[in-house]
């Protein structure tokens, strides 16, 4: 339906087929192919007479017959036959069987007969209705009735429909030319309308056939006898864009003609100022020649006019009017017009949850949604280069949100495969938001899943940024992996595990990773850059994440860092396909990996330590003389174990533990400054936590500098700043800052100590200098900038 109402080039008529004389079927095709409302209202004709050919179909397939499947000589007057041959007679009935006898002598066949010429004009209708002119004048032909054949479609059977494929049909026929030589350009046309005319008037005033009148009505634009029988909004559209279409042709055809115009104003002047009028007063006494003055009035003046007649028209069927408010019909409407965007508005009003309803995943009309999203992909891509700003500014906005709309149901269903179709024609930043969006929201879902998700960013995005229109995977990843550190607004009571807490949001922190960690599929380009890529990040982001659960794990609790452990998992199968393509180890890949090594045996130390404190806790909670011996020497094995491994780590020489392959000298050309930012905890003796306030925040403030002499604090710029969090009461923002020298990371990584904010923390985490003021002990979470 949108591509046959959209505005489209219309084919030149083949060159082959033009004649010379032209012909008034030629001069109807070269107007439909250069007059853009011609062109509309042939597009709206075809659109609907392909629906109405294709729900023929349809009924043939499913009832084995339609319209048209008829017995020989089933239009024959037979009842009328029998009824004169026996001698009988009355006055309301014909005595002769010729098809001018009705209207000759005044009188009608007998009401059977009626009946079943009425039923087969009933599916000539239907027929041309649906654009199947040959098949109605073969069903006339087969019926007995060859003189009504040749009503419908004069000059030797050719199809004088203003179309191109009408003109390609009929080939390059010389008939209606050599009419045209003898009589004129169009004058035979203007007959044969005239005489429809007459036949639907007469037919009309005798009270005929409902469809009988609508058959001759169609063939010359007479809406006021073709609309009563227009029961449906399809059909009274079709009616008027087909008798619009046609009266266009004939006023082209009267201007072609020397003096026609002239001739036409002489019967009055309404063709400039057509009104337009369904009701207006036709004059059939003024005769062919003044053709097509008699309809002209019934015509709308432009497509708003049309549309406008089905609304509110009134010879039109009630039951078209309703049909107007319905939603289909507003949306076809609104593409004739080519008022895209009020279309888009529309959509929008339909499908956008209600105030009170702010629920994606329930949308007001799920078939709309579906619908508005394909109409605004269909759009775009027909309409991409002669958009102008309104309609560009209503396209990119109304329709990001129809598709962002609609990417999310996508989502709430778990399509998430088809998600990817959608989301990426979302402009920039739309598109970066969505994903990760979904992307936190399925972090805990199954692998399955989450790799439907991966997949359909892989498939319909580009992986790296390549303009400012496209969302791009990188930055997607980059937004998701830099969000997944933030802390996690928590509330805090007595009883809360603060320990508990940070080990569950390293679990999420770690996840985060396996996005990286899934196979690409092989049909994007550059599949292998793009592996390697992806492991690159993962190991760099992995790394980071190690650091920073080193320092959140440093609490004497059995429990394993289980965000650790988990990044170890998720990058094994990763690592063994690297290791299995030795032609990706860069220097910086190298380096990374190199460092994931290392942190792999730190954990692995790490854990051999929680085994033997699990131990001595265990050990603990029996009085001494109730241990065994055996229990005894367990505990000792296992720190000796933990001692062991530990110093092995640390003392190596062939590859030290985190140091660099290359070391890399910095050559400062200007003061560097390390900034270390902290959400920090008070935890009383007794396990409790501590509601920072203001001169609790001092406190720990004047503490922080006490750590370390005033001469250091003057000659490294130190700065303290903690202040309550705004996220959470309970917690406090500690922000360390100072001037960076050798030993804080920069230079040789042998006489690195951590430098002065790792001291400053480390005098926190003690908490002598706290505990002389409030009694309490630090914990906290750390990020180095």
């Amino acid at each position: 339906m949108t591509v046959s109402i959209l505005p489209a080039v219309t084919d030149e008529p083949p060159t082959e087929l033009l004649l010379s004389p032209s012909t008034s079927h030629i001069e109807a095709c070269q107007l439909v192919v250069n007059d853009h409302t011609a062109q509309l209202c042939l597009r709206i004709v075809q659109w609907l007479e392909g629906l109405a050919s294709k729900a023929l179909d349809l009924e043939s397939k499913v009832r084995g017959s339609h319209v048209g499947t008829y017995l020989p000589n089933s239009g024959i007057w037979h009842h009328t036959q029998r009824f004169l041959k026996k001698g009988s007679s009355a006055a309301n009935t014909v005595h002769h069987l010729d098809f001018d006898a009705p209207t000759r002598e005044h009188a009608h066949q007998l009401p059977d007969d009626k009946k079943q010429d009425e039923s087969l004009l009933e599916d000539v209708w239907t027929l041309l209705r649906a654009g199947r002119l040959e098949e109605a004048c073969d069903l006339c032909r087969s019926a007995g009735q060859p003189w009504r054949s040749a009503t419908l479609c004069p000059f030797g059977g050719l199809d004088l429909f203003p179309s191109v494929e009408a003109l390609v049909k009929n080939g390059k026929n010389r008939t209606l030319q050599a009419i045209e030589l003898e009589s004129g350009i169009g004058r035979q046309w203007r007959l044969w309308k005239w005489a429809s005319y007459c036949a639907s008037e007469r037919i009309s005033e005798q009270n005929g056939g409902k469809y009988e009148i609508a058959v001759y009505a169609v063939q010359c634009s007479n809406l006021k006898r073709m609309l009563p029988i227009c029961a449906d909004w399809e059909t009274a559209c079709w009616g008027m864009a087909k008798s619009w279409l046609e009266i266009q042709v004939d006023l082209e055809l009267a201007r072609a003609q020397p003096g026609r115009m002239e001739q036409l104003k002489s019967y009055g002047d309404v063709i400039d100022g057509s009104p337009g009028g369904i009701g207006g007063t036709s004059q059939p006494s003024f005769g062919p020649e003044s053709w097509p003055l008699p309809v002209l009035n019934q015509q709308p003046r432009d497509l708003s006019a049309l549309l406008q007649k089905l609304h509110s028209g009134e010879m039109v069927h009630e039951a078209v009017t309703r049909e107007c408010k319905e939603q289909q019909r507003q949306i076809e409407m609104n593409l004739m017009l080519g008022n895209i965007p009020h279309l888009l508005e529309l959509i929008w009003s339909w499908i956008s949850p209600l105030e009170d309803d702010q629920s994606i995943s329930r949308p007001r009309d799920p078939q709309m949604i579906r619908f508005g999203a394909h109409i605004v992909l269909v759009l775009r891509y027909l309409l991409a280069d002669e958009m102008k700003d309104l309609f560009r500014e209503k396209l990119t906005t109304v329709g990001d949100r129809i598709l962002h709309m609609y990417s999310m149901f996508l989502f709430s269903k778990h399509h998430e495969e088809l998600v990817g179709i959608y989301a990426s024609q979302l402009s920039h930043h739309h598109c970066v938001d969505l994903f990760v969006h979904m992307m936190e929201l399925r972090l805990n879902g199954s692998v399955h899943v989450k790799y439907k998700i991966f997949l359909s960013a892989m498939e319909y995005l580009p992986f790296s940024q390549g303009d400012d229109l496209r969302g791009s995977f990188e930055e997607i990843i980059e937004r998701l992996l830099s969000r997944s550190r933030e802390t996690k607004v928590g509330k805090y009571d007595e009883s809360s595990d603060v320990v508990e807490q940070h080990r569950l949001q390293s679990l999420q922190k770690a996840l985060v990773v396996q996005w990286l960690c899934f196979t690409p599929p092989s049909t994007i380009t550059d599949v292998k850059v793009v592996t390697a890529k992806l492991i690159l990040r993962a190991l760099i982001h992995s790394n980071t994440l190690f650091r920073e659960f080193a320092l959140i794990s440093m609490w004497r609790v059995p429990a394993m860092p289980i965000g650790a452990h988990e990044l170890l998992s998720l990058l094994a199968e990763p690592l063994k396909q690297l290791s299995e393509t030795p032609d990706t180890f860069e220097d910086y890949v190298s380096e990374n990996l190199k460092e994931f090594q290392d942190w792999s045996e730190y954990y692995s130390c790490d854990a051999t330590y929680r085994n033997w404190l699990k131990i001595e806790l265990e050990n603990a909670d029996v009085s001494p003389a109730e241990l065994s011996v055996e229990e005894k020497q367990r505990a000792i094995v296992a720190a000796q174990e933990t001692l062991n491994l530990s110093l092995s780590l640390l003392l190596r020489k062939e590859n030290p533990w985190l140091i660099s392959v290359e070391e890399h000298v910095n050559e400062l050309m200007e003061p560097l400054f390390l900034e270390l930012h902290a959400t920090a905890m008070l935890r009383l003796p007794s396990g409790e936590s501590m509601c920072p306030d203001a001169t609790v925040c001092a406190a720990l403030m004047s503490a922080l500098y006490s750590s370390v002499t005033e001469e250091v604090v003057s000659e490294r710029q130190l700065m303290v700043n903690v202040a309550i969090s705004s996220r959470d009461s309970y917690s406090a923002e500690v922000i360390l800052r100072c001037l960076a020298v050798e030993g804080d990371g920069i230079g040789s990584h042998i006489q690195n100590d951590g430098g002065l904010l790792g001291s400053v923390l480390a005098a926190g985490f003690k908490g002598k200098e706290l505990r002389r003021c409030l009694s309490a002990a630090l914990v906290c979470s750390c990020r180095l900038y």
